[in-house]
């Protein structure tokens, strides 16, 4: 409205001072006639565009093409129609590339910006209008350039354009009917190997010699767009990388294509995403990096005071990495299928195989501990499907059949990744851990099946035969026995009244024997879960002598933990209840690498760094809280009957018990040690050196882990079982 309202008022005006007509061509010739002249008539080529009447007269003839497009509806303007057949563009452009007089290039791409974005009717489909655009395009992203801002805002308004009328993408990109006809169906063999093929030769023009452009040159609006969007100009970088969300997110299915196959926009972007992970110091502290809380891309040009960034050496790249990395997600989010998989197959290829994984499986010590937590930290970011494929197929391969002992080097990165979960480093341990439970909170089926679930599809944990029931927590006359024997051992003669997880009340009340005999669905309830609260013995117990202490969190935490992985894994189809069991006495059980590794870390619970104990205890808590019946079964029913050579979670912590029990009884005043380092692990009392720190911060875990498994296994229960 400023502008039709402008011209308006300059009409008014020109009617007042009694001229006999305005005739709108008239001034538009004059206009440009003017502009013409002064090439003509001016000798000084020193002087400034913005000196001479140059950028008013563009100004007016602007105006003009607005106000009549206002006046003459749907038919074109005679003034637009001059435009075109005298090839006011393209002189324009040639004028700009020359630079005379200088500043002559910006005046230009602002009068092509406001052309393109303030007239309504289609028109980059007209010859000339698309090849001054292409010209002017190939004179954007030039080393050294002085005109980056005029340039993004330019692009923007051809990226506009394009979203408005997508058909015109093929002027833009200048590529012909026919190479198009070619890209719509690329080969099988390219999309699968996740290749690129060259792009289409462009159509026969004076200007198109350089725009046949492998990924290696920068030529054409997409090569440009990325060299922009590597400037130090904030309000440059936002507008390119606005302008290749536009054409990324066009919807045709086509166009998809078009872009994924025959221009370089997946290997420039992944390029791109390499580039500024490569220039993240790798001298960075793994505090620091798990401290990185996520970001959106857009935070980068907002001055948001309140929004604060964590401050270390090092932090600016790892943001602009993140950043970039949140942005590749938009994209992939956005694009049509085709070009989403093919840009995260890029990413796939340049970054996590061609730089993440040589350095995951290098020897240095300080090298895996960083960049095991950059990976740690983009998984989290990671939220696009089509990514997160390429992700999980990247990290843990693509085996769905059951592992065997010996079946080392099948995928050698997740191997090693496991392996490092037992590294002699207790901080790669720690962080690779990390990176394990990250991967857990990802909504991906694949990572569970890879890592647990295959293993416990037979249920060969069980012994052979004594699991014919399909019901999950059927009782049977052997898991009694059982049950009666764990009241009579030793170790499990704890009085529940006096367990005190939730103040003086006992979690559930424990059944007599005669009631197990004809258990109910309380009796199961009861069995499974104070199976694992009589675990720890009394004397190694602290927790009801701390206020704040109870197991009343755990269940809180357990609820709010089921909540999560139920919405997680709600349409992966798992079973509501436990297949049954094969008869295959020669079938030999292997719990896989990642559980046997888990298994192995919290046998050694009683020594292991206080850190690296709640890190192994967390993945297997959010292991243990998935809805999986097999999984539910192994890691949380401690009556299974286990075949041969089998162990299970229950299974593991008994023995660590008795280990616990004989080491503890050559502790003089274990309770009161054990009542010290908890309050100091609270923050209650200052820590102080004390004997046997490790195995009683080892202890203080054990029993809090056996809580937390307790609450896991309560908020399972159906409802009306609680």
């Amino acid at each position: 409205m400023d502008v039709f309202n402008k011209v308006t008022a300059f009409l008014q005006q020109a009617l007042e001072t009694r001229e006999p007509s305005i005739n709108l061509q008239d001034s538009f010739v004059d206009h440009w006639k003017a502009i013409t002249n002064y090439y003509i008539e001016t000798s000084d080529e020193s002087r400034p565009v913005k000196h001479t009447d140059i950028p008013w007269r563009l100004r007016q003839m602007l105006d003009i093409l607005v106000y009549e497009e206002k006046q003459q509806g749907e038919e074109t303007g005679p003034c637009m129609e001059y435009l075109l057949q005298h090839k006011i563009l393209e002189t324009l452009c040639t004028l700009g590339k020359a630079q005379y007089p200088p500043g002559m290039s910006q005046q230009v791409m602002l009068f092509f910006s406001k052309v393109l974005s303030q007239i309504t009717k289609p028109v980059l489909h007209l010859i000339n209008v698309y090849r001054p655009v292409q010209k002017l395009i190939h004179l954007c992203g030039l080393p050294d350039s002085q005109t980056e801002k005029e340039e993004s805002q330019f692009l923007l308004a051809v990226c506009t354009r394009v979203k408005k009328d997508p058909y015109v993408l093929n002027y833009i990109l200048e590529i012909t009917k026919d190479s198009q006809k070619k890209s719509s169906s690329p080969s099988d063999e390219a999309v699968e190997k996740g290749s690129s093929p060259e792009t289409a030769p462009s159509p026969p023009s004076p200007t198109s010699s350089a725009s046949s452009s492998s990924p290696q040159e920068a030529t054409g609006i997409i090569p440009v767009l990325i060299h922009l969007g590597k400037t130090e100009k904030s309000h440059v970088v936002l507008r390119s990388m606005e302008s290749l969300l536009l054409l990324v997110s066009l919807p045709q299915e086509d166009t998809g294509h078009l872009l994924a196959e025959r221009t370089p926009l997946c290997h420039l972007l992944a390029q791109r995403l390499t580039e500024l992970y490569c220039l993240i110091p790798s001298s960075l502290d793994p505090a620091d990096i798990h401290s990185y809380s996520s970001v959106q891309w857009r935070t980068q040009f907002t001055q948001d005071s309140t929004v604060e960034s964590p401050s270390f050496p090092g932090s600016e790249n790892v943001h602009r990495f993140f950043c970039f990395l949140d942005y590749c997600n938009e994209l992939i989010k956005e694009a049509p299928r085709v070009l989403g998989v093919e840009l995260a197959r890029a990413i796939h290829l340049q970054w996590l195989k061609g730089v993440i994984q040589p350095h995951l499986l290098q020897m240095s010590e300080v090298g895996i501990l960083v960049h095991t937590a950059l990976l740690s930290c983009s998984v989290h970011h990671i939220r696009s499907p089509a990514l997160l494929e390429e992700l999980v197929q990247f990290l843990l391969g693509n085996d769905t059949h059951c592992e065997k002992q010996q079946d080392t080097h099948t995928h050698i990165l997740r191997y090693r990744l496991i392996e490092h979960c037992n590294h002699i480093s207790d901080e790669i341990s720690i962080t690779t851990l990390r990176l394990f439970e990250e991967l857990l909170q990802k909504p991906s089926r694949s990572i569970l099946t890879n890592l647990v679930l295959r293993n416990l599809e037979k249920r060969s944990y069980r012994l052979s035969g004594s699991g014919a029931a399909d019901e999950r927590h059927a009782v049977e006359s052997d898991v009694l026995e059982e049950s009666e024997e764990l009241e009579e051992d030793p170790f499990f003669t704890d009085m529940y009244e006096d367990s005190g997880f939730s103040g003086q009340e006992p979690l559930l009340s424990l059944p007599s024997a005669r009631e197990r005999r004809k258990p109910s669905a309380h009796t199961q309830v009861a069995d499974l879960v104070n199976s694992f609260l009589c675990l720890v013995p009394q004397e190694a117990k602290t927790s009801h002598l701390v206020q704040g202490a109870g197991y009343d969190t755990y269940v809180h935490d357990a609820h709010k933990l089921l909540n999560e992985c139920t919405a997680l894994s709600r349409d992966w189809n798992w079973p509501d209840s436990a297949k049954p069991t094969e008869n295959n006495p020669a079938t030999e059980f292997y719990e896989g690498h990642f559980l046997q590794t888990l298994f192995d870390r919290i046998a050694r619970i009683l020594e292991q760094p206080y850190e690296l104990n709640l890190q192994v205890t967390s993945v297997l808590s959010r292991l243990a809280v998935f809805p999986h019946p097999h999984l539910h079964e192994y890691l949380l029913d401690p009556y299974i009957s286990l075949s041969p050579g089998a162990r299970s979670l229950f299974s593991t912590l008994v023995r660590v018990i008795g280990e616990l029990m004989q080491r503890i009884q050559h502790i003089h005043n274990v309770t009161d040690r054990l009542m010290m380092i908890r309050r100091q692990l609270m923050g209650l009392e200052e820590e102080t050196v004390v004997d046997h720190m490790t195995l009683l911060r080892g202890v203080i875990v054990l029993e809090e882990f056996c809580k937390e498994l307790a609450a896991v296994a309560f908020v399972k229960l159906p409802i009306e079982e609680q």
